[in-house]
């Protein structure tokens, strides 16, 4: 354990070091004895495993953990034995040293105070298992296949079957639950720095993409010189031809004035040229080193596969062979990189992945051989970098899914008709075992048939924004494809404009981006669709979805993203496409809870904020708003029917006042929004286009007052009419409304039907347009 790999170790303890030395050691030895059962007489891992053995023995006797130095004594010699080919390493003896190496790993994980109480409470069990590898030569060799389905070592119980443990430890943890908690808080502790390397990384990465995004805000700056020196150049021609005037006019005082002015401009366009070259050259090696500090964060923020899957053919083997059957896990790619965050949160759907194969799809030996296969089943997990993507593939080679038994079971519970199940194509069978409770196995036991393992991988795959195929071929086998980003933390995303404001959809959840003519758009039971290759797509407005009001004004062209696939697909229309961009991912600070419809949080090349947005999330947010039936018209017709009238927006937090005021103003014609406070109305007026606001003054939150003031000092707002109708009636009233910019002021006092009317009159005269 070289300082050079992990940094400083002058703060751990000599027990700390022995619990790393150890991790790392019986990861050697559990990889070794599962080589061996299934390579006999592989020279190089059993070569690994003495000096494996050998190294905890040696810390061991320094920290001064005897049963630890007894354990990996008998063990190495047992690896000596194999090595001259006095012993053989058969599945039963195999399940003899892994108990050993189980009872390291749990040795080595106690603390001081919690040691010797735990020693004295297993005494029993710890002198088994030395005895069972004092005599490992005694265990009689079996046949290769079993004579029976269950193996002659004890098995785990299945509710621990999934763990890398093996009889003899899980019976020490479970025998003295008080004497074996020493070892979580270990864990617990060793998490904490862990915890914190993680946050210094995330602090790393926001800093080096603020050092990209100030780079990128190089460019519009550069952008101001190129015109300044346009503008320059003009200059300077309007000097060289005023100077040819004056020679023209032979007057020598002023030749030589427009002389002298005609010398000082050719430093100053030097200047200018060499100036911008210079910078120019400043602002690509800032890029460029502002770029590569956020690749080199992220490389950082890069585990092998293998950090996350180690347990994974340790516990297949120990879980097959408890039901009775031979099974191995063959994994290609342990060296691709993956994002740390999206390796520990894939390593429980792996999990289940496994455990559903075993469980579910590989047969006993003796099935398998009626079948015309090798008794060893195999499972492959493989994992590779394609087309910018994450993809696991894992596939086995049992008897598949039975695709009449999925139709079956839909039938059944109702979910379809007989005559629409017999249509289903074999994908859209397999796709119902993601729904929750849904299993083919008629009876419940503690390692499946709950119908929970696939519906919590398909969850937890779907939040870090990937997706899970399946494919089954009856007999021959079953794959699973899972496609996930690389990283987390950088997205690339399609960036839009949406009532004003910069979202961005990530890329792999973008199905196509098109432009819609108003032609082309059609309506059926007041939903407006379009047709795409074949299948018509409804139409929904973002703006609607986000809530933030109702559409702008559309072109001849609507710019529309589609989202969702199969029946869930729909047109998002957005103001403008902006374009692809990386975004370094920035999560919404707790306070907030989970924000409908946005995932996170990210700055643009510009400095500009932007949010975005969760995908599965806004779909169930359009299903509701199709099931509300609150769709927005989006074609120009409507919007044109929409504003015969003028719209006024009524801002009162009385509700009897405020309806009254609305019911005078439909009555006369007009179109009537209602806001019941100041903050209210400020997101409403910026919102839509009107004609006039009407505003109370003494409101919670945001006043009346305040609210023309903000209008008032709006780039698009100032101009529109603002009338204050309030029980203040002091002079001073007045006039504080008046100075805020208020067109009208209005007192409640006085107030009946035709004053409020006619003041409206005075302000944007009749309804019509």
């Amino acid at each position: 354990m070289s300082q050079d790999q992990h940094g400083d170790l002058s703060a751990f303890s000599m027990l700390d070091l022995f619990r790393m030395e150890a991790d790392s050691q019986t990861q050697i030895l559990t990889d070794g004895l599962l080589a061996m059962e299934r390579h006999a007489g592989d020279a190089a891992a059993v070569e690994a495993m003495m000096r494996a053995a050998h190294s905890i023995k040696g810390a061991a006797a320094i920290v001064g953990l005897q049963v630890v130095v007894q354990l990996a004594h008998g063990m190495e010699d047992s690896f000596v034995a194999a090595q001259h080919g006095r012993l053989k390493l058969t599945p039963e003896r195999v399940d003899v040293l892994l108990s050993g190496v189980d009872l390291i790993v749990q040795l080595s994980r106690l603390d001081d105070a919690g040691a010797e109480a735990w020693l004295a409470a297993n005494a029993a069990q710890i002198d088994q298992t030395l005895n069972a590898i004092a005599g490992i030569a005694d265990l009689p060799e079996l046949p290769a296949l079993p004579s029976a389905p269950a193996p002659v070592a004890v098995p785990a119980p299945l509710s621990e079957a999934a763990e890398p443990q093996v009889p003899v430890a899980s019976g020490l943890a479970g025998d003295e639950p008080e004497a074996a908690a020493p070892a979580p808080r270990t864990a617990t502790s060793a998490g904490a720095p862990a915890k914190a390397q993680a946050q210094n990384f995330d602090k790393l990465l926001s800093l080096a993409s603020e050092s990209r995004i100030n780079a990128h805000q190089m460019h519009p700056f550069v952008g101001a010189l190129q015109r300044f020196k346009r503008n320059q150049s003009s200059l300077f021609s309007a000097i060289e031809h005023l100077h040819e005037a004056i020679a023209r006019s032979a007057d020598p005082g002023l030749m030589e004035k427009s002389l002298l002015a005609l010398q000082k401009t050719q430093p100053l366009k030097q200047f200018m040229l060499e100036h911008i070259a210079d910078i120019e050259t400043y602002e690509r090696r800032l890029l460029a080193v502002s770029q590569g500090m956020v690749d080199e964060v992220l490389a950082l923020r890069m585990r092998p596969f293998r950090d996350g899957i180690h347990a994974f053919p340790r516990m297949v083997r120990d879980l097959a062979r408890s039901l009775g059957k031979e099974v191995q896990l063959e994994i290609d790619g342990e060296d691709t990189l993956v994002d740390r965050d999206i390796l520990a949160k894939i390593e429980s759907p792996l999990n289940h992945m496994l455990r559903n194969a075993i469980d579910h799809g590989m047969e006993g030996p003796y099935e398998r051989i009626d079948a015309g296969k090798e008794a060893l089943g195999t499972i492959r997990m493989e994992a590779r970098h394609r087309a910018g993507m994450l993809s696991i593939e894992i596939s086995d080679d049992g008897r598949g899914v039975d695709l009449e038994k999925i139709r079956q079971s839909v039938i059944e519970r109702k979910m379809a008709s007989p005559a629409m199940a017999a249509a289903l194509s074999p994908g859209e069978l397999l796709e119902f075992l993601f729904l929750p409770a849904f299993s083919l196995k008629e009876k419940a036991n503690q390692l499946s048939g709950r119908g929970v393992g696939l519906d919590i991988v398909h969850e937890t795959i779907r939040q870090q924004n990937g997706t899970v195929r399946l494919e089954s071929e009856p007999g021959r086998g079953f794959r699973a494809l899972i496609t996930l980003p690389l990283t987390q933390s950088i997205v690339r995303a399609l960036v839009v404009d949406v009532h004003g404001e910069a979202y961005a959809i990530p890329i792999v959840k973008v199905e196509s981006v098109v432009r819609v003519p108003q032609a082309a758009i059609h309506t059926l039971e007041n939903k407006q669709f379009f047709e795409l290759k074949g299948e018509h797509l409804g139409l929904v407005s973002a703006a609607q979805v986000l809530e933030l009001g109702e559409a702008a004004s559309q072109a001849d062209d609507l710019p529309v993203v589609v989202i969702g696939r199969g029946k869930q697909s729909y047109a998002l229309v957005v103001d403008a496409i902006r374009g692809e961009q990386s975004l370094a991912v920035q999560a919404i600070d707790p306070i907030f809870g989970k924000m409908r419809d946005i995932s996170a949080a990210a700055l643009l090349d510009d400095g500009e904020p932007v949010l975005i947005l969760d995908v599965p999330d806004l779909l169930l947010s359009i299903d509701k708003l199709l099931h509300e039936g609150g769709l927005h018209q989006l074609a120009q017709a409507g919007h044109a029917e929409r504003r015969k009238a003028k719209r006024i927006l009524v801002v009162d937090d009385s509700l009897t006042v405020r309806e009254m005021e609305r019911k005078l103003l439909l009555a006369r014609g007009f179109d009537v929004d209602v806001a019941i406070d100041g903050i209210d109305g400020w997101n409403v007026v910026r919102s839509g286009e009107y004609d006039l606001v009407i505003t109370d003054v003494d409101m919670p939150r945001m006043d009346g007052i305040e609210l023309v003031s903000l209008i008032k000092k709006d780039l698009h707002l100032h101009k529109l009419p603002v009338m204050i109708v309030s029980y203040k009636d002091r002079p001073e009233d007045r006039a504080r409304g008046l100075s805020a910019g208020a067109d009208y002021y209005l007192t409640k006092g006085s107030f009946h039907d035709e004053t409020l009317l006619d003041a409206v009159a005075d302000l944007i005269g009749d309804a019509r347009l």
